[in-house]
This record gives structure tokens, C-alpha cells and sequence, in this order.
């Protein structure tokens, strides 16, 4: 089965996310980096519930650390799906990585950005909680989990946490089987 790296630098950092609310397996995780491109909380969700979500913008003077993935190309499918690109959500793009430490990577892989930004928003202090937890799951650097930290956010809204509720429900009824295919 062909093979194909995913660089996530959000919630799917965090394993409990990516391989327990989205049901993502992945073979090997590396902690990378993406230069030339910025970490914003701007982008709105599909309903409006006054967060902000974690996204990419190009920017020569900066770098994003994530975690790049390497997955199945249906699992690379379910990721499209549960992410919303097939609805405009977020737009699949390839991107250069680059391994933290004495890793091997990809020189690489795909990402997820959006051009729906609204400066206005902040995260929710949930969200911010996964990707501090993901972080620090992948051992990226020390100074990265403080940047993180100091994010403003807020508490999460009653219909964010409305919308999670929904959503969790959504995505626990189409988890992948075995390989990173969908549910029949």
C-alpha cells in the first residue's frame, strides 16, 4: 500500500485526537519542522462558534513545528474528510519538512491550510490544551511548548462545545477500519 507523509501542527498533534477521535493510524511519527510559514489561530470553524483554529501562512522569516506522519493514502483520505477539505474547510497542500534532531523525514509532505481567516478570534483554552499535550508527546523543543502556552485563548464557547459534541459524534461513526479506510 502505497505510503504518503502528512505534517500536522494542530490537535493531530496529539495522538488522542489523530488516532482516537479521528482513528488515524500512522506507521511512524517524526517531529519536524516547516519553514517559511507562520502558526495562526484565525481560522473560523464551518458554524460560527467564536474560536479560532490552528492554521498555516507563508512567511519567510518564520517556521512551524509539528509532527509529520507517515500514513496510508486512504488514512491521508479520512484526514481530508474529518478536516473538511472536501468542503473548503482547509485545502490539502504539499509542503517542505524538515526532521527535529537526528530524525528522518521526508523532504515532503502535506498539510492542511485555509484562506478563511478572522483576525477576531482567539482559541478556545481546550484547544490550545491539545496541541501543548501533542507537543510534548513528540518531544518538540521546550522553547515551542512555552510559545504555545503563551497563546491567548478563552474559554470555550457553549456552541463550540455543542459543536465538538456533534462532531465527536460524527467521527465516531465513521472511523477508518484497519488501514485507514473508511467504515462501509
Amino acid at each position: 500500500m502505497e505510503r504518503v507523509w502528512y505534517f500536522a501542527y494542530g490537535s493531530n498533534m496529539q495522538r488522542a485526537t489523530f488516532c482516537g477521535r479521528r482513528g488515524i493510524e500512522f506507521h511512524r511519527a517524526v517531529a519536524a519542522r516547516l519553514p517559511g510559514w507562520r502558526l495562526v489561530f484565525d481560522k473560523p470553524p464551518l458554524l460560527p462558534v467564536n474560536e479560532g483554529y490552528a492554521n498555516v501562512v507563508p512567511d519567510a522569516a518564520s517556521e512551524v513545528l509539528g509532527v509529520a506522519y507517515e500514513l496510508s493514502a486512504p488514512a491521508l483520505d479520512v484526514i481530508d474528510l474529518t478536516e473538511g477539505v472536501l468542503i473548503g474547510n482547509y485545502e490539502r497542500r504539499m509542503v517542505s519538512i524538515m526532521a527535529l534532531g537526528d530524525a528522518v523525514a521526508p523532504a515532503g509532505a502535506f498539510t492542511l491550510t485555509s484562506e478563511r481567516r478572522d483576525p477576531a478570534l482567539l482559541p478556545s483554552t481546550r484547544y490550545m490544551a491539545l496541541l501543548i499535550d501533542g507537543a510534548i508527546e513528540h518531544n518538540l523543543p521546550a522553547t515551542y511548548v512555552e510559545f504555545l502556552r503563551a497563546v491567548p485563548a478563552r474559554a470555550q464557547s457553549e456552541a463550540g462545545v455543542a459543536l465538538q459534541e456533534l462532531i465527536d459524534s460524527a467521527l465516531d461513526a465513521m472511523k477508518p477500519r484497519a488501514g485507514g479506510s473508511l467504515k462501509p
